[in-house]
C-alpha cells in the first residue's frame, strides 16, 4: 500500500513538473491573429452612434424583409409570437412589466446593434447593413418614434430620441 501512495506522488510530481516546465516556454495554443480578422469582430455601436456603419434603409424596405426573416418569431407588425413584442407595451411600473423597444431601450443605436449582432436568431450576423437599416427603421416607424417616409443611416440614426432614454444610468455621458 505504502509503494502504491509513493507511485501515485512520483506519477502526480512528475506531471506538474512537466506541465509547468512545458508552460514555462509559453503554451502553444492557436494562432495570431490579424488586424483584418479582428475588424470583422469588432461590430460594437456606441449610443452617439459610433462604429455605425454605412448603408440605410426605409420602414418600406424593412416591411418586406420582417415578414421574410422576422415575423415567425416576433408576430405581425411585431406585436408579439413565439419572441418577444416589439411593438406597443405601457410605461414601465416594475420588473414584471412587459418590456419592447419603445417603453424599455434608451438607444435607437442599441436596436441597430443588436439586429445586426444577433438576429435572425438561427443566422445571427447574416443580415446585410442596408437590411439592419430597413430593419431598424421599420421597427422605429411601427412604435411611431419615427415617420414612415424616414431614412434610418449612421447620421440619422443617432438622432432619434428614444422615450426611456433616461430611465438608464449613463456610464459615459460625455459621449451623447
Amino acid at each position: 500500500m505504502y509503494t502504491r501512495k509513493l507511485q501515485g506522488s512520483v506519477v502526480a510530481l512528475t506531471l506538474a513538473l512537466g506541465s509547468s516546465t512545458a508552460f514555462a516556454q509559453a503554451p502553444n495554443l492557436g494562432k495570431p491573429i490579424n488586424p483584418s480578422e479582428i475588424a470583422a469582430w469588432d461590430i460594437n455601436i456606441l449610443p452617439d452612434g459610433t462604429g455605425l456603419p454605412p448603408g440605410s434603409g426605409t420602414p418600406a424596405e424593412g416591411t418586406r424583409i420582417y415578414a421574410a426573416k422576422c415575423s415567425i418569431c416576433h408576430g405581425e407588425n411585431g406585436k408579439g409570437g413565439a419572441n418577444a413584442a416589439l411593438v406597443g407595451g405601457g410605461p414601465i411600473k416594475d420588473m414584471e412589466s412587459e418590456k419592447t423597444i419603445a417603453n424599455f431601450w434608451p438607444f435607437a443605436t442599441t436596436l441597430f446593434d443588436y439586429i445586426r449582432r444577433a438576429m435572425p436568431w438561427r443566422q445571427p450576423r447574416s443580415l446585410a447593413n442596408d437590411e439592419v437599416y430597413a430593419l431598424t427603421a421599420y421597427i422605429l416607424s411601427l412604435n411611431k418614434l419615427i415617420g414612415e417616409n424616414d431614412t434610418m443611416n449612421a447620421q440619422t440614426l443617432p438622432k432619434v430620441r428614444m422615450p426611456n432614454r433616461d430611465g438608464f444610468i449613463v456610464r459615459f455621458p460625455d459621449r451623447l
